[in-house]
């Protein structure tokens, strides 16, 4: 019989980790996951979970305000060509509709920045289109004398510069940092499809129905923006600012002031839409005395031109800008130098060619507002951006007036075609100098990586 022997071997010593030891000790051993980020708003803010349904709300009432406010300007510009037939009146109301914009726009980002920005642009929205919605009862019972239309113009203007600063400055607020570009150039899109059916809209409703009835519509649309703006909700800014006014636009100024890379593409995109709205003014004078093309054709360029400027800021809403936004404008400037070089140098017969090459620098011209804001929004603090933004659209809002007024003089010595050469130089010029600047290339260095 074989008997069963146990082999002697050396016994495990007992654990000495209790179960709850051992995993006290694991999690010890174990490096911390740290928890993902909490998403947050270009200005750094908590971002909304819903943020895109609250721009989609707010953009959706702005668009229809931009562009039945567009249509109500033309019809006013129209009723002033017809009635009055001087160049001078129509001249004037136009100058009252735009120097208000930019001579009160640093008390529009003061708004921005001290008030609730929401409120801000209730009150623009409002405040404009119950001028307009005045002038029309005032039309309606025969009360529409050109005193009249120039003083509402004016008034409508002024309550409109408090509305860019707030909206520009909310946007961040809202918005998260890689989308922040694209949605600044939403406001570029609208603007240029109401440029595009402004006129034909005014001008047709106009014609159908009176003037009455085109002022009242521009009230329908403020009426739908302040709709989307109330659904929507954007914070207050906490700011502590100087007990006096000019104090605090002093603060606004000095916190623009001490990035010279800003004041630079400021005073570069300044000179540029001064030099734009020269070549503008003088566009229709172009392709008729030089090219002689008749109305129908000129009707026809005008609409391609500023549908490429709408493919542009398309362009860029797709796209985003990448991230250095400081050399895009730079190049952007050189590349619409040569097309407005060559304009100036084309036979009469060059018509088509004068089409094409026109689109083509309109649409890089569109790439030129929408990266300097961003920039704007980036580098300056939240509670001063929207005077920041009011600086920024003072000049820009004197610089169309001023470059009209030039381009009208200048095309008077020189002729149309040499205006467009030199404008092209000096775009040329203006784009060398920032792609050279140390100030502007230090934007992008400093930019979100």
């Amino acid at each position: 019989m074989i008997q069963n022997r146990t082999t002697d071997r050396p016994r495990r010593p007992p654990d000495p980790l209790t179960s709850e030891k051992r995993h006290a000790t694991l999690v010890q051993m174990t490096p911390d996951t740290p928890p993902a980020p909490a998403p947050v708003s270009a200005s750094g803010r908590p971002l909304a979970p819903n943020w895109w349904w609250v721009v989609a709300t707010i953009w959706s009432g702005q668009a229809f305000s931009v562009i039945t406010s567009g249509a109500s300007g033309w019809a006013i510009i129209w009723h002033v060509t017809t009635t009055e037939g001087s160049a001078l009146k129509l001249a004037l109301v136009m100058a009252l509709s735009q120097l208000p914009l930019g001579l009160l726009a640093p008390l529009g980002g003061l708004a921005a920045d001290r008030y609730n920005r929401r409120a801000v642009m209730i009150v623009s929205d409002l405040g404009a289109g119950s001028m307009s919605l005045a002038l029309a009862v005032l039309a309606w019972f025969g009360h529409g004398a050109f005193a009249l239309i120039c003083v509402f113009a004016a008034l409508r203007s002024c309550f409109q510069a408090f509305h860019f600063p707030a909206m520009s400055a909310a946007m961040p607020m809202l918005v998260p940092e890689k989308h922040l570009m694209r949605i600044n150039t939403l406001d570029q899109a609208v603007s240029a499809m109401s440029n595009i059916g402004g006129p034909a809209i005014g001008i047709a409703l106009y014609s159908a129905f009176g003037l009455p009835f085109t002022l009242g519509l521009e009230f329908t649309g403020a009426l739908l923006a302040v709709a989307g703006l109330a659904l929507a909700r954007i914070p207050s800014v906490e700011a502590e600012m100087p007990p006096t006014v000019m104090g605090q636009i002093r603060q606004g100024w000095r916190a623009l002031s001490t990035n010279r890379g800003l004041v630079v593409l400021i005073a570069a995109l300044t000179v540029g839409m001064m030099v734009f709205a020269a070549i503008q003014a003088v566009y229709p004078l172009m392709a008729k005395q030089h090219f002689g093309a008749d109305g129908a054709m000129v009707s026809l360029a005008e609409a391609i031109t500023g549908s490429c400027m709408l493919v542009g800021a398309l362009i860029m809403m797709a796209w985003g800008g990448g991230k250095r936004l400081a050399l895009l404008m730079s190049c952007a400037t050189m590349i619409v130098a040569p097309p407005i070089v060559a304009i100036g140098l084309l036979p009469p017969g060059g018509f088509w060619a004068f089409v094409v090459l026109m689109g083509f620098a309109c649409v890089f011209l569109a790439w030129f507002h929408s990266p300097l804001m961003t920039l704007i929004q980036r580098h300056i603090e939240e509670d001063k951006v929207g005077r920041a933004l009011g600086f920024f659209q003072m000049m820009l809002g004197l610089a169309m007036p001023v470059g009209v007024a030039l381009g009208g003089a200048i095309a008077e010595r020189t002729g149309v075609p040499a205006l467009f050469t030199a404008a092209g130089l000096v775009f040329g010029a203006l784009g060398a100098f920032m792609c050279a600047a140390p100030s502007v290339r230090a934007l992008d260095a400093d930019g979100p990586q």
